[in-house]
């Protein structure tokens, strides 16, 4: 029977490897074509793969939790004689072809088969984007990441297929120059041994309470991002206090009437994504990056919305935000945070990022200082909304209080600016005067 190779699909321009993190048939299983047959974790999203034909899986051959390159062979199936018969009826010569790669009988029983290195289908489409610099070869994104932080790739040892620089890589050399001899020496001297006192000894109950596992795919992006943001930008965090009662007395009167009208639950987040949007037309500045010496102002809003996952954190992003209506927003949130939590976002619907918002208020937290999402140079965290005695015209009110905490990359932004950018902000939530259903 004809074997289709099953390959590491390539999710984006800059995506050169992904990790398979569950594999959701077993070998000898039957499988549909389209019907989902394994999830995988890119530097980006992560996602269910469909079976690109039906048949048997009968090879499987990259393990739950092994990165591979892209187009690297991770599954064989089998197609059964109706499947074959349908096969070949369907589609003309052409499409058979290119269908049905040229099969290596020898290759399922290796071994190796299990290890990217060897295949050659992976490591020419992992060079395939940098054939015109050989020594060289990287991601756009590894070479965005260098020249931001004045890396000479030449310095840099890559460790991907065919000695590709990957991100890690990037990263491991920058941590390697941070602790480099010259900065060593000025640090103080460890202290003598006999000054040290011996640690306790582990009982081996306390042993046996530990339980060590190894971090998800998704887990170890989030640390390198997030390591690489506190290294490169210099982050300031300025709190502050908004009065959102009428914000949320609005949103109690209209809730049902919106989710029953408009088919969406109303939430408080596109009141702060519309107030975000209009204090950046007011201070472009907070919708900039950093390259090199560089300035690089962005003309459009693309607003990234931080979604908690069982599984870990991701940031999909509202592509032209500015140009969307309250309703739009409501629609696109919903939309997005509900494709997060099922695996079913695409690359380019968590990339070009321009500002990031981020809510762990809704936990009960009082305010948070959130790390900036790179290259981007702001981000907001929303505090829990709490009713607070406040003094109003001399008297005590209780009014609905959130706290919004910008961080912001104070090598681009002042002091000044961001605060006046969060008073614009606050004037704005305070002032609501918008049609929720335009």
């Amino acid at each position: 029977m004809p074997t289709t190779d099953v390959l590491m699909p390539q999710m984006g321009e800059s995506i050169t490897e992904g990790t398979v993190t569950k594999w959701l048939k077993k070998a000898g299983d039957r499988v549909g074509k389209d019907e989902p047959l394994f999830e995988i974790s890119t530097d980006k999203v992560d996602a269910e793969i469909p079976s690109p034909v039906s048949g048997t899986l009968s090879t499987i051959l990259v393990k739950e939790g092994q990165t591979v390159a892209v187009q690297a062979i991770v599954a064989q199936i089998e197609a059964s004689a109706s499947d074959a018969a349908a096969a070949t009826a369907a589609p003309p010569p052409a499409a058979k072809a290119a269908a049905a790669p040229p099969a290596k009988p020898s290759a399922p029983a290796s071994p190796r088969a299990s290890s990217p290195a060897p295949q050659p289908v992976a490591a020419e489409a992992a060079g395939s984007s940098d054939e015109d610099d050989d020594k060289l070869r990287s991601s756009p994104l590894v070479r965005r990441l260098a020249k931001e932080n004045n890396v000479n790739l030449a310095e840099v040892d890559g460790t991907g297929p065919g000695g590709r620089i990957t991100k890690e890589d990037l990263l491991a050399h920058m941590e390697r120059m941070k602790s480099s001899p010259s900065r060593r020496a000025s640090a103080p001297a460890p202290a003598a041994p006999d000054t040290v006192p011996a640690a306790p000894a582990a009982s081996s109950a306390g042993r046996a309470r530990e339980e060590i596992v190894p971090m998800t795919p998704m887990r170890k992006k989030i640390a390198e991002r997030m390591v690489f943001s506190k290294h490169t930008a210099a982050h300031v965090s300025t709190v502050f206090a908004v009065d959102l009662t009428k914000v949320v007395a609005l949103s109690l009167k209209e809730r049902s009437r919106f989710e029953q009208q408009e088919g969406v639950k109303l939430t408080y987040t596109p009141f702060f994504i519309r107030a975000i949007i209009d204090g950046i037309k007011r201070f472009p500045v907070l919708n900039a990056s950093i390259s090199g010496e560089e300035i690089i102002y962005k003309k459009d809003i693309h607003m990234g919305i931080a979604v908690a996952l069982d599984w870990g954190l991701i940031v999909p992003v509202i592509a032209h935000a500015d140009e969307k209506s309250f309703l739009g927003l409501a629609r696109s949130i919903a939309d997005l945070g509900e494709r997060a939590r099922s695996k079913r976002l695409s690359v380019s619907e968590v990339e070009g990022g321009t500002f990031t918002l981020t809510n762990p208020g809704v936990y009960g937290g009082l305010f948070a200082t959130p790390i900036i999402n790179p290259p981007q140079v702001g981000i907001i965290g929303v505090g829990g909304v709490k009713k607070t005695p406040v003094v109003v015209d001399d008297a005590i009110a209780i009014r609905s209080i959130v706290h919004l905490t910008l961080s912001y990359d104070h090598r681009l932004i002042d002091g000044a600016v961001a605060d006046q950018f969060m008073a614009s902000v606050r004037q704005y939530l305070e002032g609501w005067d918008e049609d929720l259903y335009v």
